[in-house]
């Protein structure tokens, strides 16, 4: 796998060994398409132990799940952050692991090994529970080639994947000091970050502070002058941190999640799930902002699964779950700054490139304005 100059892994093939076996392309989700399921059933969930939902970015859904697991024998797979505080999917076998894996993690993860151990467990009669990305879960059904019985296979309700090469500047440029910063000006995107060893912890949807809807950025450390590892380095809005700002604004996706070909039940999996954004009008009295999961029932295994566990629910329609999550969506326009930004951001930063990528020019805002009356007068006629 290599990066390229937008941060993102790409496979190159070495050729001077390869076979010509076209198993590469047979695999290939976008090559080979899967046809999309439909979701046997829609429910709005909340996990019954308080602490497990304040500790989730929403309903408390994937520990519930991983726990279920767990209690079999079972393997949970998920998105951990690594030393370096970029993300990579990894496995475990004990709650301490799979707390590691709550949590939002806006990022792509790099799958590593991940496919191959998780056909190992199966193999070994293991139950495997394996959470990530539309793409990610269609990637692996691609991979094993056969249906396990053994594997329990999470998705979730995907907004695309930031570019982990613009996060790794984004952390240099706000915990590193302006000397060393200015030694790495010229590797942003090369993979050593031993300048940022003061944080401890990187919550992207903290729920302590201003509830699930006006969730916060969060990052924790030890603070220059205090080893308190509770210390808190950067506490932003989400709508006011720069990194969230660009990721929200669609401006560093990956480029294929503009026109996502993995989602709504072409992944296959048994469970999707996600936050039940627009509860607060669909079910006010179920709202109390503090997170509320929606689960999206594929399979009948995923049903046998959700059976077990200690939530509340309340079952509602595909029909309202879709109107009102723009997770569903799978094509997305592309920012016309987006090129800006990914020429800019190496040379003046993440927070600048973002801001100057999201900047309107008054001339824009009063033809955006004269559109919009445009676009009523024509309503009313």
């Amino acid at each position: 796998m290599k990066e390229d100059n937008e941060g993102f892994l790409y496979p190159e093939v070495d050729m001077s060994v390869c076979v010509d076996c076209g198993l590469c392309e047979m695999v290939c989700p976008l090559l080979n398409t899967p046809e999309k399921i439909v979701p046997l059933k829609i429910e709005a969930a909340k996990n019954r132990n308080e602490k497990e939902r304040m500790q989730s970015s929403s309903g408390g859904i994937f520990v519930a799940l991983a726990k279920e697991i767990l209690s079999c024998g079972g393997v949970v797979f998920g998105a951990v952050f690594d030393e370096l505080w970029e993300v990579k999917h990894t496995y475990a076998d004990n709650l301490v692991g799979v707390k590691l894996m709550m949590g939002s993690k806006y990022l792509q993860s790099r799958i590593d090994d991940s496919y191959k151990e998780a056909e190992k467990f199966l193999k070994e009669g293991r139950k495997v529970l394996f959470s990530g990305t539309p793409c990610q879960l269609t990637g692996l059904h691609k991979y094993l080639r056969k249906e396990y019985p053994n594997l329990v296979a999470v998705d979730f309700l995907c907004h695309g994947v930031p570019s982990p090469g613009v996060w790794r500047r984004y952390l240099q440029d706000t915990f590193q000091t302006p000397a060393r910063r200015a030694v790495g000006k010229n590797t942003v995107l090369s993979s050593s970050l031993k300048s940022v060893p003061e944080i401890t912890g990187i919550d992207f949807r903290d729920k302590e502070l201003s509830g699930w809807k006006k969730y916060s950025f969060v990052v924790r450390g030890k603070s220059a002058d205090k080893a308190d590892k509770n210390s808190v380095l950067l506490s932003d809005s989400h709508s006011g941190n720069p990194f969230m700002k660009g990721f929200l604004a669609n401006i560093y996706l990956r480029p294929s999640c503009y026109d996502c070909r993995c989602k709504n039940g072409v992944s296959h999996s048994d469970i999707t799930i996600a936050d039940f954004w627009g509860i607060d009008h669909l079910m006010p009295d179920f709202d109390d902002d503090k997170g509320v999961g929606m689960i999206l029932i594929n399979s009948e295994k995923g049903q046998s699964v959700i059976d077990n566990l200690d939530l509340d629910i309340r079952e509602t329609s595909l029909f309202e779950a879709r109107r009102l999550n723009g997770g569903f969506r799978e094509h997305i326009e592309i920012p016309y700054k987006r090129k800006l930004f990914f020429d800019r951001f190496d040379k003046i930063g993440v927070s600048s490139a973002v801001e100057k990528a999201l900047h309107v020019s008054i001339v824009d805002r009063i033809l955006r304005k004269m559109n919009r009356k445009l676009q009523e007068f024509i309503k009313k006629r």
